[in-house]
């Protein structure tokens, strides 16, 4: 072996040492028993390249490389540093020995250095792709991308059925209108100005109501659809990344990494079935959980004017305080029953969420009925 060639072989031993330890510091620090035990074979997979090149060194030079060195020159960072960004520091390192292990091949004429090196190369490339993955290199995910769009909480996509999105309906529509009305009964002591202000915080709620919804599911049908394109050209262009990260999510699953190996090579021999899968668990997304745009649009617009009219129903018969206090007991009352309601949908005790509800519902009434008041004095 000449000079160059071990210096080269040098430099990728103390690469692969330094890989190996931060894998293991890593693992110590990691709470789940499967992201640590995907760890640990990959320190065991770097611990194999650093000994096949010690014993390159050792057959060249006569003496065996002492790994403690390298491993005693580990920064703080790698020790210490938030996991995460530690996994994206490795995909980066982990990419770059890959083109570095690319262009080492063409001044090893060696073919033990070769075949040491062509393995070595493969492996750093799924390692790259195993840590992208552990680091959440896929994130932000579509659903996270609609939030951000909406900049509001979507909240027919529940997975309830009709049946949540008329709970939430009803409740947006109450908990809107019933401040509405409060703010106005406490500004003009209950005057027929209340029922006017009432219907059309009801009819604005109902048409926002209806119209975000209607959007909601339409956008996210698009990214979904998007991201599919975007996947299924991945796997067009790369189809052994795309299963090395098939088969890491059955791993984080449970699955031992035989059996992740099997059931990714399973499922992508069946091409669509592979892309509906890979969607599925890079962003949680399933065209299945898609509600209907208009059925939504329906839902949210009828359920949000019924929550709304509760609250002035008193003013089609009475002025002043008479309604004020009729409305405001009404309105208590079906903010109990709604949140009793979300006990259908949320498994939570009907009593908590129907007591939860109604303190929300007077608390607001307060702050909007004193608003009223102060307003009304000037």
């Amino acid at each position: 072996m000449d000079k160059i060639n071990l210096a080269t072989v040098e430099n990728m031993w103390r690469r692969e040492v330094e890989a190996a330890r931060t894998y293991k510091l890593l693992a110590d620090r990691e709470h789940d028993a499967r992201r640590r035990d995907i760890l640990l074979r990959l320190a065991a997979q770097e611990d194999k390249h650093a000994a096949q090149w010690s014993e390159r060194i050792h057959a060249a030079t006569g003496r065996l490389p002492d790994p403690r060195e390298v491993e005693r020159g580990l920064s703080w960072f790698q020790r210490i540093g938030d996991s995460n960004v530690v996994l994206h520091r490795l995909e980066l390192e982990e990419t770059k020995a890959e083109a570095e292990y690319d262009q080492l091949l063409a001044r090893l004429s060696d073919p033990a250095d070769r075949r040491i090196a062509e393995d070595a190369m493969r492996e750093e490339r799924d390692h790259a792709i195993v840590l992208r993955t552990l680091a959440g290199g896929k994130i932000p995910t579509a659903r996270s991308t609609l939030d951000t769009i909406l900049g509001r909480e979507r909240w027919h996509v529940r997975g309830t059925g009709w049946i949540g999105d008329a709970i939430y309906g009803v409740n947006d529509g109450l908990g809107a209108v019933f401040g509405i009305v409060s703010g106005m009964a406490g500004y003009t002591g209950g005057s027929e100005v209340v029922l006017a202000a009432g219907l059309a915080g009801t009819l604005a709620s109902a048409l926002s109501m209806g119209a975000g919804a209607y959007l909601a599911s339409k956008s996210e049908r698009e990214v979904y659809e998007s991201e599919v394109a975007r996947e299924r050209a991945e796997i067009e262009e790369d189809p052994h990344e795309e299963l090395l990260e098939l088969e890491l999510f059955y791993q984080l699953k449970g699955f031992s990494a035989d059996e992740s190996r099997t059931m990714a090579e399973r499922i992508q021999r069946e091409p669509k079935q592979f892309l509906r899968t890979l969607v599925h668990e890079e962003l949680g997304l399933s065209e299945e959980t898609f509600p209907n745009p208009w059925r939504s649009t329906v839902s949210a617009s009828v359920s949000t004017a019924i929550g709304g009219f509760i609250p002035i129903i008193p003013f089609f018969f009475t002025v002043g305080m008479p309604a004020v206090v009729a409305s405001f007991v009404i309105s208590t009352l079906a903010h109990f029953v709604v949140g009793a309601s979300k006990a259908l949908v949320t498994m939570r005790p009907w009593w908590a969420t129907g007591a939860e509800m109604t303190v929300v519902g007077i608390l607001e009434a307060a702050v909007t009925y004193g608003l009223g008041l102060a307003f009304a004095g000037h």
